[in-house]
């Protein structure tokens, strides 16, 4: 593969599977605080990313340019995954993904409900609630949550196609926190979709994820703001992939004391006969 800005990004790797799309991304990425629209457009190309989260307020033509968004997002083709961001209620957060269903065309929904405004941190009770309606009323959705295990696992139990753990708070682009409590989620739920979504900050932090055995990484600052959004975004792209392939490839085991990678004695090579 290529390094160039203008190749296929190394995301495109092996096929997966979630809320009945395949994709060969696994970067999803988010299309708030960009620029312009074309730097937007730019850095989604670049990405490769399949799969974009909008904010329902963005989609609304009235008084912003909504119109003219919205066709620009249209435009790449990508599967649309509208967010209830803003939403402190269940309640709310329910009304908002009936409507997004409606504008949108689609069933799948990123589930947020925040109950604190300075941290962003979800409510987790108040998210499992709606999710729970949510599913039974056949939304895909996507919930975002804590690394707290229990919750995860009563997302999942309540239908969720993918629980979708903080690695940081929102923004905050500090990288994993608690890279303990992420492993053992991605051990206990095994046969869960589980996308880190929230928190990472560089390329190296959705490596690191994406080696512990997670399905895909969302993001959405660390590229939007950071100084080239285009060359950012190829870059995250390239650190997914990377992560996943390693992942896959099955690490050489850690271990407490040094081991000679070249042997002290005999031959360092078979002989052929």
């Amino acid at each position: 593969m290529t390094n160039s800005l203008n190749s296929a990004p190394m995301a495109h790797c092996q096929p997966w599977t979630v809320a009945g799309a395949t994709l060969t991304s696994r970067f999803l990425q988010g299309t708030a605080r960009y620029p312009s629209t074309q730097v937007l457009t730019d850095a989604v190309r670049a990405s490769g990313a399949q799969v974009l989260t909008v904010g329902l307020r963005r989609l609304q033509p009235e008084g912003g340019g909504g119109d003219s968004f919205w066709q620009d997002i249209q435009a790449l083709g990508c599967h649309i995954l509208p967010n209830t961001a803003g939403c402190y209620s269940a309640q709310d957060a329910i009304t908002l993904a009936q409507m997004a269903r409606e504008m949108v065309g689609t069933n799948w929904i990123k589930l947020e409900v925040i109950g604190d405004e300075q941290t962003l941190q979800p409510d987790t009770a108040a998210t499992l609630q709606a999710a729970t309606v949510l599913a039974r009323e056949g939304f895909a959705v996507f919930a975002y949550t804590t690394e707290d295990l229990v919750t995860a696992q009563r997302l999942h139990a309540a239908g969720c196609a993918a629980v979708m753990p903080w690695a940081a708070p929102i923004g905050s682009g500090r990288g994993p926190m608690n890279p303990y409590a992420l492993e053992i989620l991605r051990r206990r739920l095994s046969d869960a979709v589980l996308i880190v979504d929230a928190g990472l900050g560089r390329p190296s932090h959705a490596a690191q994820v994406m080696e512990m055995g997670f399905d895909a990484v969302l993001l959405n600052t660390a590229v939007a703001q950071s100084g080239d959004p285009v060359r950012m975004a190829r870059a995250f792209a390239d650190a997914v992939a990377a992560g996943r392939a390693a992942c896959e490839s099955i690490p050489a085991p850690v271990r407490a004391q040094a081991q000679a990678s070249t042997p002290a004695a005999g031959m360092p090579f078979a002989q052929t006969a």
